[in-house]
């Protein structure tokens, strides 16, 4: 019998980096500096947990996740936690699967873990979910020992309005304060007491034996991202108020959804039961929101619920003029007749709103150039200026994550600069990503404002105090005022984070136009809706075609007429404001709104007169508003949950997402119109979604243009000055507030801050401890609270309780308004 030789065995060679190990007989290669239960869970085992967390750092708090482990042929005396000790060159380490040292260890501690666990799984909102029971089961020992009487606490605690505490279930895991101090920067909870007594409890709590009573009366929890420590708890110990007791996990019927609350798209997780959504929790999405989501869009969900949802569309009575219920056949000859006959005279302008998909967007884009003849179109609800629409055009059209500025990138900056942003408020998960950046990688993050607000605290940022609508000047004397900042933005990777705010500043998206072609810092548009960035996209502007086509350029117009068989106006058409104007001085016979509210408008009372004075009014609306009120026909249509489609986000990335509530019976916008267009004697082709999608897609080449730098005019642009009496405004809009989409929602409402009037230690002295704010079309009286804002400078919430700035004020950013003492 002849014997091979055998081979010599080969030694898998090492990369630098990186060490090799043993685990459970299997030799790995494992990168330096990664902890021992993430190299077992890429060989596909998984050890039981409960405090560790990929996103949060090592805690080593429960020690559910005991391993063996030997180093050099020694074994440790004892089992380690899996959880906090790195991998190292030559260690072995056995799991629960190879060594009964270390399923012992974890039965012992799953074993105390239940020592004072209530047994009241079936009616605990973690039931059919909780990974104690999963575990219990997989790890645990078949009896418990325990024959004493278990801890109760008075039971639930609230934490806040919408988050409630079990204290008796509680494992000490303390992923929801590692969440509060690492990633929100919230200090909202913490571990009170020691040994035996130790558990959660509010910050303003310092005494445990007065905690229930306390915690009520004490400052509010205000977390922006307080639902999250609902999702991460491994047990139920911290329930949602606005979800307890009202359904089981086995209930449910779960869809992956995307948030239609800011430009960030985050991915979720719809939860609903018999056509009514239950909950909504985060997705793991880690090129965008990670695991996390804010709380408006965890918990402002029920507007869609809401009693008076418009089910039916409405025509006017000429008789009695009254809005009367009628059939969808009758609703849309009507609107079909009067928007022809509109269109026919002084023309239509079309109010497309920023919450739309792209697919909507779309819609009215073709909608407007084909069925009413007209570039008379403009989704920007908001403050806006002809200058945002050119830097729009030259720098943010057609970039996408592979081209444009992305949420990993802002991770990665050396340097990140926020211009008239205010990211905690404007786009929450921009805000996570900035201090995750500041706080893993030093990033430096800079903000151009008036105060220091939570936002620059968290992010351990610095504050360039400027007054409002000074910000145009701050930015051309960063390079003679700030040289270091100078010198970091013409670094690697730095970026400028730009909000919509910008746009009610003259001269300051030309400023960083400058900014950018000196220093190279990339530039990131980041709006506060989740449709604008698409609406932009598909054309829903007065200057550009879908796929970023100038109106004014032949060639690119002549790409579109053909794609859509029809010819399209050469003219650039009017913006938002224009088209009030027109419609205000009877210059248009018709208009078009897209759920739009006018007191998100530069000048509500304008839009007012707008629409009383515009002969012919249809209102695409999902609940009565000012507009639905003057409208001469209104058509409902459906909310997100209630359709297919998708969201740009402000990257630039396409959100996609399916019909959650089917049956419904409600329509999208792009099917509405469609319909509509059909009636005049148009096609659009945007009966579905999917076939709104397609024929976008034809046309979604970006075409770049030039900026045009206001340089030369530049001196004009100064910032306002205020006299005596007198102040100039900041504002914006603070995340929790009088939106209309939280309707519904009291839990939420619960947590919103307080609102108050901001102003420096001079400007606020002889005003007593509250201050009135006005101008000639009305007053805003709020508690005056002091802060580092630069003298002669107040600061209003854009929209909350007693602060509903554009309604009452009819100013914006920038403006100057009066100040006086208020009542004591």
């Amino acid at each position: 019998m002849t014997i091979a030789p055998e081979e010599p065995k080969t030694e898998t060679p090492v990369p630098e980096g990186h060490v090799k190990l043993v685990i459970d007989g299997e030799e790995v290669i494992a990168p330096k500096g990664e902890l021992l239960i993430r190299t077992a869970e890429r060989l596909g085992t998984v050890i039981p947990r409960f405090c560790d967390h990929p996103l949060l750092d090592p805690a080593g708090a429960c020690r559910q996740c005991l391993v063996e482990v030997e180093m050099g042929g020694r074994p440790m005396p004892k089992p380690q936690a899996s959880c906090t000790m790195t991998v190292a060159d030559g260690m072995v380490v056995k799991t629960q699967l190879t060594s009964a040292v270390a399923d012992k260890a974890q039965q012992g501690v799953m074993e105390l873990l239940l020592i004072n666990h209530p047994l009241d799984c079936p009616i605990c909102d973690k039931g059919g979910e909780c990974p104690l029971q999963n575990q219990a089961m997989a790890h645990g020992r078949p009896e418990s020992r325990f024959v004493d009487t278990k801890r109760t606490f008075p039971k639930p605690l609230p934490i806040s309005s919408q988050v409630l505490l079990d204290r008796e279930r509680c494992v000490l895991c303390q992923r929801c304060t590692r969440f509060s101090a690492q990633i929100a920067g919230d200090p909202f909870i913490e571990l009170l007491e020691r040994g035996a007594h130790q558990q959660i409890g509010t910050a303003e709590t310092a005494d445990v034996l007065d905690l229930a009573s306390r915690t009520t009366s004490g400052e509010p929890f205000q977390s922006y991202f307080s639902g999250n420590v609902i999702q991460i708890c491994p047990v139920g110990a911290l329930t949602s108020a606005a979800y307890r007791f009202r359904s089981r996990p086995f209930d449910l019927v779960s869809a992956p959804s995307v948030c239609e609350h800011c430009s960030s798209g985050c991915a979720e997780r719809t939860d609903f039961r018999r056509g009514k959504v239950m909950r909504k929790l985060a997705g793991d999405d880690p090129q965008v929101n990670e695991e996390w989501i804010c709380d408006k869009g965890r918990f402002a969900f029920r507007y869609p619920q809401a009693a008076d949802r418009l089910r039916r569309p409405q025509v006017r009575n000429r008789e009695t003029g009254v809005l009367e219920e009628a059939s969808w056949t009758d609703a849309l000859r009507a609107a079909a007749e009067g928007l022809s006959k509109a269109r026919d005279g002084k023309g239509v302008g079309v109010l497309a709103g920023g919450r739309l998909t792209v697919e909507d967007a779309y819609a009215y884009s073709k909608f407007a150039r084909i069925a009413l003849r007209t570039n008379d179109i403009d989704f920007r609800a908001r403050a806006h200026s002809a200058e945002e629409l050119a830097f729009l055009t030259a720098s943010v059209v057609g970039t996408t994550p592979e081209t444009g500025v992305t949420f990993g990138e802002i991770e990665r900056a050396r340097t990140v600069l926020c211009v008239a942003f205010e990211p905690e408020d404007e786009a929450p998960i921009v805000f996570l990503r900035l201090r995750k950046a500041a706080r893993k990688n030093r990033t430096r993050v800079v903000h151009l404002g008036q105060w220091t607000t939570s936002s620059v605290r968290k992010t351990f940022g610095e504050l360039l105090a400027c007054v409002p609508g000074g910000e145009a000047a701050a930015i051309d004397g960063i390079a003679a005022h700030a040289a270091d900042l100078d010198e970091a933005l013409a670094g690697d990777g730095a970026v400028v984070l730009v909000g919509e705010r910008a746009a009610e500043v003259p001269g300051l998206f030309s400023a960083l136009h400058r900014l950018s072609e000196r220093t190279g810092a990339r530039l990131a548009w980041i709006p506060r809706r989740a449709g604008e960035r698409g609406a932009l996209e598909a054309g829903a502007v007065p200057t550009l075609l879908p796929g970023g086509r100038p109106v004014t350029d032949a060639d690119a117009r002549a790409e579109v007429e053909k794609a859509w068989g029809v010819t399209i106006p050469a003219e650039a058409g009017r913006d938002t404001t224009g088209i009030l104007q027109a419609a205000s001085g009877q210059q248009l016979d018709g208009l078009l709104v897209g759920g739009v509210d006018p007191d998100d408008l530069p000048d509500p009372d304008l839009a007012r007169r707008a629409l009383d004075n515009a002969g012919f009014v249809v209102s695409l609306e999902l609940r009565p508003s000012a507009v639905t009120e003057r409208a001469d026909v209104v058509l409902p249509i459906a909310p997100a949950v209630e359709k297919a489609g998708s969201y740009l986000n402000w990257e630039g990335r396409r959100r996609e997402f399916d019909v959650t509530l089917e049956g419904t019976g409600a329509l999208p916008d792009c099917r509405v119109l469609d319909t509509l267009a059909v009636e005049m004697d148009a096609d659009i082709f945007t009966q579905t979604p999917a076939a709104s999608y397609a024929d976008f897609t034809r046309l979604q080449r970006s075409v770049k243009a030039s900026f045009t730098d206001l340089s030369a005019v530049k001196e004009a642009f100064t910032a306002p000055q205020a006299g005596d009496g007198k102040a100039v405004l900041a504002t914006w809009r603070q995340l929790i507030d009088n939106g209309s989409l939280q309707d519904d929602e009291p839990h939420l409402k619960g947590t919103q801050r307080k609102p108050v009037a901001r102003l420096s230690a001079k400007t606020a002295e002889g005003l007593g401890k509250v201050v009135k704010v006005s101008t000639e079309r009305g007053a805003i009286t709020l508690p005056v609270e002091v802060a580092d804002l630069p003298d002669g400078v107040v600061w209003l919430p854009g929209n909350s309780d007693g602060s509903a700035v554009r309604a009452t004020l009819g100013a914006g950013h920038g403006a100057v308004v009066s100040i006086t003492g208020g009542e004591q």
